[in-house]
């Protein structure tokens, strides 16, 4: 008997051991949120994050060990929003300032400055302690200022700055995924009750992704002391692991069913699982995790940090659907199917073939060379609107215009321009200079006067390092960080940056800010994209072709799954480029896409999909293996399997969709390019685009290697890693059958419900033509008894399946 692979073993082993792997499990969940909580989680600080030269100019400035104060900006307006009564104002700021000096959370109040239109006026407060936790502490600030509006009639105040700004945002944002934690949980609850038809086997799926989330994010902390996380990392972590871990569990539990409905005991069902679902879910797996390195190629730590948050909580659900999930089936036994939700019941249990899969297929199996032009050139079409990409660092320009903090925002930077859009200098240079270096941005700043690109409302201050090293001076613009005279500011900036600093030795300058940083980082990823992509392709087409070993199937999975990620990419280009779906969205468009999107997009979207590839194709290898031609497997392995990938789907496309409906247009974005590629992947190249390249192809999809050796191999030495349920199969005059062989279940004294593997239903028994009515062959892992040989007989279906003494 051969060695089963390891996926079998460890099922066994969670099966016969239950209690003991579902409570290992639960100590390994509870461990990683322990100790990730117990570490905390090492945030991406401005030296880390920033790339190119605002890159520099973040690290400049972190040199220089600033004491960064938490500052708020009260504003004054008239209510009506037209002129203010400047007196009733100053009335108010006078007022507001005695109640602030007098809160302890208060470091300093400035003086009421106004504004340049005289319509407006500015009240800066500085807070005690650092900017991380502003937010918490900014209340009674918010407060006095309630207050103090209410108690002069006709005037606005506005309060926008470190802790208003954060907590604005903040409990918006986190209203937002708080709506979409609470609809996303019951709508994946909802749409496997309708695939399963019974409660419990629609939480198993549920309840493992969610316990592989939260390990997922302990180990995320431990993980961010090496490579420090973005604050968007447990997002991610939710994102991806709500959708792999639900759908290894489907395509786990799905197949697990599908063979106790053939007639195999439970504990058989869950190995035929293990070795077949559960071999391509470690395949999957991989894929995904190959796919995800690729970001660490992008030398940015946003990225890394998404790669490592990503590659964690995928290789957490494959470990839990080959450890636990079986421990569970094994467990629950037939409870796994209670209780039934009557109608739902019947459908999922329908014995009949489904009428719609053949109907879809049959196009692609009976002119497979239309349907190929066809279908692929409708995706080129989808895609062409991508070769109009732009793309931009998200900003306050993104953000709703219907969020309170946000309007506030617009009024302050409508009156005071340089508390907008702003370009950060930093010099630095040795001590002994620091009078050369003051001198030269002084020279710097009188360039910019009568300059329409800078603004002019206030005078920037230089500020020193306690050392006197390093020097930065914050240079406003009128202009929205989007505009092209926002960018056009930075270009001047940053031609005049070294033309001043020229004449102070061993000075070294840069510009950075939200403009710089969007030119920047979009600068640098254009520069690494092609290493990313080149990467995963390389490597996934490597794992492909050792996975099927066949060239074609490898290029054929490669291609399809760019024709599917540029679909994509032109649908999102369509939708957020530009105004039509604003409405439909809620959403303002900036006329582009955020610049990190199209890269991590396509990271997902090429490990995701091929999940799906993986899962089709080798169903479909399988029926090529069984006997069947090319055109019968087609249909045989895309009809057997469409039922789980489309559930699958489902579930993705309903979690990611619901992304879509949060107020940040990143997150906008996310959502609804992936639902838009999972949708089109799994309907448009799984139902018409695959089977009819593979129809047509015919032999050519194993290419260099060959069916009939590894079938012959496949039942000389049960090499199958897909060994599953055949049909019967005639048996000869003369042949000998040795069908009495013990099932996986006897053989090892487990369960006797059935006869093992290679038995069927009375149903199917029942079904089956006259000749066919008989006993299965034995097990491919068996082995024909010695002195027996091999003889490829000729029958029905041409099926080399039948040993003879």
């Amino acid at each position: 008997m051969r060695k089963k692979p390891a996926t079998v073993r460890i099922a066994r082993w969670s099966a016969t051991h239950p209690w003991s792997a579902i409570g290992m499990w639960v100590v390994f969940v509870a461990l990683c949120l322990f100790l990730g909580g117990a570490a905390g989680s090492n945030k991406i600080s401005d030296e880390e994050s920033g790339v190119g030269e605002a890159g520099r100019a973040g690290r400049i400035t972190a040199s220089g060990h600033f004491i960064e104060k938490p500052e708020e900006n009260v504003l004054f307006s008239a209510a009506n929003g037209g002129k203010l009564d400047v007196a009733t104002a100053r009335k108010a700021a006078e007022e507001l300032a005695r109640k602030m000096k007098a809160l302890p959370e208060v470091e300093s109040v400035g003086i009421a400055l106004p504004s340049p239109d005289g319509r407006a006026l500015l009240l800066p407060v500085t807070m005690k302690g650092d900017t991380e936790n502003a937010d918490t502490r900014v209340q009674p600030l918010l407060d006095a200022s309630a207050a103090t509006e209410k108690a002069h009639e006709g005037i606005r105040i506005d309060q926008i700055g470190t802790g208003s700004t954060a907590k604005g945002l903040g409990e918006t944002l986190g209203e937002d995924f708080k709506k979409a934690e609470l609809i996303s949980l019951p709508l994946t609850l909802l749409i496997l009750l309708v695939v399963f038809g019974a409660v419990i086997a629609a939480g198993v799926p549920v309840l493992l992704a969610m316990s592989c989330v939260g390990a997922a994010i302990g180990l995320s902390a431990l993980a961010s002391h090496v490579l420090p996380e973005t604050s968007a990392v447990s997002n991610v972590i939710l994102l991806m692991g709500m959708a792999v871990g639900v759908d290894y569990s489907l395509f786990y539990l799905k197949r697990e069913r599908e063979e106790r409905r053939k007639g195999a005991s439970h504990l058989d069902a869950i190995e035929i699982a293990a070795e077949t679902s559960g071999h391509t879910v470690v395949v999957s797996g991989t894929t995904v995790v190959v796919s995800m390195a690729g970001l660490y190629l992008a030398q940015e730590a946003t990225f890394a940090s998404l790669a490592t948050g990503s590659i964690i909580v995928v290789a957490v659900a494959v470990l839990a659907s080959l450890t636990v999930l079986p421990a569970l089936l094994a467990k629950l036994g037939r409870w796994v199917d209670r209780p039934k939700v009557p109608l739902l019941w019947r459908l999922t249990m329908r014995s009949n073939e489904s009428r719609l899969w053949p109907v879809l297929l049959r196009p692609a199996l009976v002119r497979p060379v239309l349907t190929l032009v066809v279908s692929v050139g409708a995706l080129l079409a989808l895609a062409l609107p991508a070769l109009d990409m732009k793309l931009k660092q998200p900003g306050s320009d993104d953000l709703s215009r219907d969020i309170p903090v946000v309007q506030a925002m617009d009024r302050l930077t409508s009156a005071f321009p340089s508390k907008g859009t702003v370009h950060q200098v930093a010099v630095r240079a040795p001590t002994d200079r620091a009078g050369e270096v003051g001198t030269a941005l002084k020279t710097l700043l009188s360039r910019t006067e009568g300059q329409e690109l800078f603004a002019h409302d206030q005078t920037p201050t230089v500020r020193a390092s306690a050392d006197k090293r390093v020097h930065t001076v914050a240079v406003g613009t009128p202009h929205s960080p989007k505009s092209d005279g926002a960018r056009k500011s930075l270009e001047l900036l940053r031609a005049w940056v070294p033309e001043a600093i020229a004449p102070v030795q061993d000075a070294e300058g840069a510009v950075s800010g939200k403009v710089a940083q969007g030119v920047d980082f979009t600068g640098h990823l254009e520069d690494r994209m092609p290493w990313v992509v080149g990467f995963i392709l390389l490597l996934t087409f490597a794992t492909m072709v050792i996975i099927f070993r066949s060239l074609a199937v490898a290029l054929s999975a490669i291609l399809l799954n760019l024709l599917s990620a540029a679909a994509s990419f032109g649908a999102l280009v369509a939708v957020f480029q530009n105004t039509w779906a604003e409405g439909l969205l809620d959403f303002h468009s900036s006329g582009a896409v955020v610049s990190w999107l199209p890269l991590f997009l396509f990271v997902v979207l090429f490990g995701l999909s091929m999940d799906y590839h993986v899962f089709v194709v080798s169903r479909i290898r399988e029926a090529a293996l069984d006997g069947a031609n090319v055109r019968d497997a087609v249909r045989d392995g895309i009809t057997r399997s469409a039922g789980v990938v489309t559930s699958a789907a489902i579930v993705m496309v309903a979690v990611f969709a619901i992304f879509g409906t949060l107020s940040m247009v990143e997150f906008k974005q996310l959502g609804v390019g992936l639902a838009a590629a999972i949708l089109l992947d799994a309907v448009v190249i799984r139902i018409f685009v695959l089977p009819a390249l593979m129809t047509a192809l015919g032999r050519w999809n194993w290419w260099p290697g060959n069916l009939n050796s590894a079938r012959r191999g496949q039942h000389a030495a049960g090499s199958d890693e897909t060994r599953q349920l055949r049909l019967p199969q005639p048996v000869p005059a003369g042949a000998t059958q040795y069908g009495q062989r013990p099932s996986y279940g006897q053989e090892f004294g487990y369960g006797q419900e059935f006869g093992g593997q290679e038995q069927t239903s009375s149903r199917e028994q029942a079904d089956a033509p006259p000749q066919h009515r008989q006993s299965y062959a034995p097990p491919d892992s068996y082995g024909p008894p010695r002195g027996w040989t091999q003889q490829e007989q000729g029958g029905h279906d041409g099926r080399p399946d039948l040993y003879q003494p």
